[in-house]
């Protein structure tokens, strides 16, 4: 009988990795064509991993928190019969590939010299929020290091992930300090690996936070997993980005006029709700069409123009965060297809069902700053990609209006269009043309149009 490696999938162009959460199938369970295994999280979504075959569980390679690669092997699934009953107590306890910096057999000759384990109950680590690797989590335990102690220490890993050096480094401190706890975070010198110079600019220098005192009253709220990595997201962003903004006022009143005219007759006819995102989405994809260098990334120092126009649409989660679900080929939609898939990817977004193929491969980003009552913003770029609009709130204005008759003042629908864009390979130009055309092309909507 054949045994199936079920790896981590591709989850878009910016995700290299995600966490294993939770286990959804034990050992010797028996699994369905696309039946969920086990569920992963990133910084863009959580979601379930499903088989591609049926059979039984044969295998785990990780455990609950590790950090897998993508294209890493998961599970092994046999496929065709039960495994036997010797081969489900094998795995009752089964070793989890290491996540760790060092492999387990040079962890278990580092710590042969160690301390014989305290009596006293050793603390929950992985009750934290922060993710911590097997061997420094090991080490912790092994040198008395309480909860408190290992959350102070400063991390040099990636995402300030606390590494072997970091806790060796804070254990010396404490060393020379009596066996006293640290009060200051102790970071060490991070071994840059060699690199050939190259012709790009240098990163902005990363800089200690600066201590924030706690008074008797504050609440101390720890950020969410999600959380964390959004905000390393956006940081990172604006470290790679030379991020320029371009402000259009938008007259939309044929929009708002349009929209209320045919809202009811289109709820009825195709049971879906008209709101402004599929039209104004249709507007970003047809300018997108006229101007194919906005829908780019940039890969050092080549520029990869993306056949498809797949647009995100950031959307706000019940607990505060955001996520990006994708339009695939959005200038191949008519109206009713924008509305009707922009309705169902918000709805499953909100009610955390969408697939790790819907939050991937977005080459333009679209935010609706204006729902929250904003006028405008000045929204971060999502990497890689080298641009986003935000839409402000459509207010009513006293505006001069031109007629053959002469102009007059009179009261009109406007909105503001705010174009983020990077300035590395998008210059002022073709970043306000753009947005311009998108105003121009709502300002012309015919208010008789079918839909």
């Amino acid at each position: 009988m054949s045994k199936f490696e079920l790896k981590l999938p591709q989850m878009g162009e910016s995700v290299a990795e995600a966490t294993l959460t939770n286990w959804l199938k034990e050992v010797g369970d028996t699994i369905e064509m696309d039946e969920a295994v086990f569920e992963i999280a990133t910084d863009k979504v959580d979601s379930e991993v499903p088989s591609e075959v049926e059979g039984v569980l044969l295998e785990k390679r990780f455990g609950i928190d590790d950090v897998i690669k993508v294209g890493e092997v998961v599970a092994v699934i046999q496929m065709g019969g039960e495994i036997s009953e010797s081969v489900v107590q094998q795995q009752e306890e089964p070793v989890f590939e290491s996540t760790a910096e060092e492999p387990v057999a040079v962890l278990e000759s580092q710590m042969a010299h160690a301390k014989e384990t305290v009596t006293m109950s050793s603390p929950d680590y992985s009750k934290s929020e922060r993710f911590y690797s097997p061997l420094v989590k090991n080490i912790a335990k092994e040198e008395g290091v309480s909860m408190d102690e290992l959350e102070a220490i400063v991390g040099t890993g990636k995402e300030g992930r606390v590494t072997k050096n970091d806790i060796k480094a804070y254990l010396e401190s404490r060393s020379a300090n009596g066996n006293k706890p640290v009060t200051a975070p102790v970071e060490t010198e991070k071994i840059q690996p060699k690199q050939e110079p190259v012709e790009t600019p240098k990163p902005i220098a990363k800089t200690q936070p600066v201590p924030i005192s706690v008074a008797e009253g504050d609440e101390i709220i720890p950020l969410t997993r999600m959380g964390k990595l959004i905000a390393q997201h956006m940081v990172d962003s604006v470290s790679t980005s030379a991020h320029v903004q371009s402000f259009v006022e938008v007259d939309v009143t044929n929009v708002v006029n349009w929209r209320n005219k045919v809202k009811k007759a289109f709820e009825e006819r195709e049971g879906e709700k008209l709101t402004f995102t599929p039209i104004f989405m249709e507007a970003v994809a047809m300018a997108l069409k006229k101007y194919p260098m906005m829908n780019i990334s940039l890969d050092g120092d080549k520029v990869i123009k993306k056949k498809n126009i797949n647009l995100g649409m950031a959307a706000a989660l019940p607990d505060g965060n955001l996520i990006v679900p994708v339009i695939k080929k959005a200038d191949q939609l008519n109206l009713v297809g924008m509305a009707k898939t922009i309705n169902d990817l918000a709805h499953r977004a909100r009610t955390n069902q969408l697939k790790p193929d819907e939050i991937k491969d977005g080459t333009y980003t679209v935010t609706n700053v204006g729902s929250f009552g904003s006028v405008f913003g000045t929204p971060i770029i999502n990497q890689p990609q080298v641009g986003i609009l935000a839409l402000g709130a459509i207010r009513k204005m006293p505006s001069v209006i031109e007629t053959d008759q002469g102009e007059y003042i009179g009261i009109r629908s406007k909105m503001f269009l705010s174009h983020s864009y990077d300035h590395r390979v998008v210059n002022g130009a073709l970043g306000g043309m753009f947005v311009k055309t998108v105003a121009d092309y709502l300002e012309a909507w015919d208010i008789n149009r079918e839909i």
